[in-house]
């Protein structure tokens, strides 16, 4: 595989699990809805910057390991893959549940710095995401990966996180769109579950299928 699949398949499955609402989907929004647009991107730069931070993490950890126990390549690919079913499982279970975000009504104002380190430190503050990482890391990287992919993961992954969260800051601004998002919530959250779970199969076959040879 290229340097460019290899980085669009991490890309395409760092997204989807970015777009799959959690503790960082509703801090967006209420700061959103809450305060201003522009404190809703500070906060979206701040979970973009947490993001990189965990790939680079995850990238000099798993980049030694796998450099120099190769059976352990496949041992993380399984475990990335049971991770994914039992993330996409959740994520289906909890699709009927409602999520509560903030009134407009008595703002509370919070400095810019303020929603940039809210953003930050609840993105580092998710063990999930480190492990998502980590499992897609260890499960669409070669053992050997091109370095052009290991120098742009982190500012991909950052342009991944920050992009969506602005798109959430941008969204939840507006009152309207938080009602048709909380409308269509059940089927959202459902296709998110169904695409994270299938990958998290597909990843369990393929590394079956090696044993057997």
């Amino acid at each position: 595989m290229t340097a460019f699949g290899i980085l669009l398949g991490i890309a395409v499955a760092i997204a989807v699990g970015a777009m799959s609402p959690g503790p960082s989907f509703v801090l967006v929004s209420r700061i959103s809805v809450a305060n201003t647009r522009l404190h809703g991107l500070a906060a979206a730069i701040g979970m973009g910057l947490g993001g990189a931070l965990f790939a680079v993490l995850a990238l000099a950890g798993l980049i030694a390991l796998l450099e120099r126990v190769e059976w352990l390549y496949l041992v993380l690919k399984v475990a990335g893959g049971l991770y994914l079913v039992y993330l996409g499982v959740m994520i289906w279970r909890g699709a009927a549940a409602q999520i509560s975000v903030g009134s407009a009504d008595g703002r509370s104002m919070l400095s810019l710095p303020r929603s940039l380190a809210l953003g930050f430190i609840t993105q580092i503050s998710n063990p999930k995401t480190a492990v998502v990482y980590a499992s897609i890391f260890a499960a669409l990287m070669p053992q050997n990966p091109p370095l052009m992919v290991v120098l742009a993961l982190p500012p991909v992954i950052f342009l991944i996180e920050a992009g969506w969260y602005a798109v959430v800051a941008i969204a939840f601004s507006v009152p309207r769109s938080q009602r048709a998002y909380l409308s269509a919530k059940l089927w959202v959250d459902r296709l998110a579950g169904a695409v994270i779970g299938a990958l998290g199969l597909r990843l369990i076959g393929e590394s079956l299928t090696h044993l057997r040879r």
